[in-house]
């Protein structure tokens, strides 16, 4: 009987895996806007050198996903680019 082969998936592949992960949503506490602009910039860096990341956001819009950073875009850049899409 022969094992099945492993299904990697682009999560698999992620960039943000493992404890930079935090970056990528905001706290459950307030958030100062200086303090999210640093977050989200700090998560979008991770996201430029994911090569996982078109499957990311790909995956974020299809589902309309509503916090956090993905694919290299925030809330209201997914929101933008969804409307535009119309």
């Amino acid at each position: 009987m022969s094992a099945q082969p492993s299904r990697i998936t682009w999560q698999d592949r992620a960039a943000c895996r493992g404890p930079q992960a935090i970056v990528f949503f905001p706290p459950p506490s307030f958030e100062r806007k200086s303090d999210r602009i640093e977050r989200e910039r700090r998560a979008k860096a991770i996201c430029g050198e994911c090569n996982a990341r078109t499957d990311c956001l790909d995956y974020a819009l299809e589902i309309r996903e509503p916090h956090g950073v993905w694919g290299g875009l925030n809330e209201a850049e997914r929101s933008y680019l969804l409307q535009q899409a119309g």
